[in-house]
């Protein structure tokens, strides 16, 4: 039996796994780009090569622990500045690439935002597959997680002034602001919002 050809994101150029396909439009999934560029038919981030292998370079681990390397982020990020420019997304004409973001991102962060968490101001949002951010908490003496793994949510994370981290993550229905540790240890549910899709509409 042959071996399936690896796939690696048009975008970001990381191993494109059938559990981490972003999606199109029509909610189909996309053969070409994972869930964290590209998330019902737009790019998620609106960045430049450079940009965008700046972020990678925070995923070397992944990457060393999927393709078997041990390369630092700094030599990631060298590696995939060669590599880029052969994906279809860099490949592209520099007027033509569809620098975009998708298009429901600032809602989410205007409903964040708005929920006037003392140190909690979002700027950006990125895509997380719910597994990386599905965080346990004790609710009514029960240990329960909140996020399903297999999901993608938009989320971020922002250090307070004491040193614990707020981390995000919402999706269509519901915004989730946990506090924890820097090491993750320690989480508790700050707030667990319905979002109302009315609010900013004239």
């Amino acid at each position: 039996m042959d071996k399936k050809e690896m796939r690696f994101c048009q975008s970001c150029g990381m191993p494109l796994t059938d559990d981490i396909l972003g999606t199109n439009t029509d909610g189909s999934k996309s053969e070409e780009f994972c869930i964290y560029c590209y998330k019902d038919g737009a790019f998620t981030g609106n960045y430049t090569m450079e940009e965008m292998a700046d972020y990678c370079s925070m995923f070397v681990d992944e990457y060393n622990k999927n393709m078997g390397k041990q390369l630092t982020k700094c030599e990631y990020k060298q590696q995939l500045l060669q590599w880029f420019p052969k994906l279809k997304r860099w490949s592209m004409p520099q007027d033509a690439i569809p620098h975009a973001d998708h298009p429901m991102k600032q809602v989410y962060i205007d409903h964040i935002n708005a929920l006037g968490i003392d140190e909690l101001h979002v700027n950006n949002l990125y895509v997380f597959m719910g597994a990386m951010v599905n965080q346990s908490y004790t609710v009514n003496g029960n240990n329960t997680k909140l996020l399903n793994d297999d999901e993608a949510y938009w989320g971020t994370q922002i250090q307070k002034s004491n040193g614990r981290c707020y981390g995000v993550a919402c999706n269509e229905k519901y915004i989730l602001v946990s506090e924890y540790n820097r090491d993750g240890s320690n989480a508790e549910v700050v707030t667990l919002t319905r979002i109302d899709h009315e609010v900013g509409k004239k």
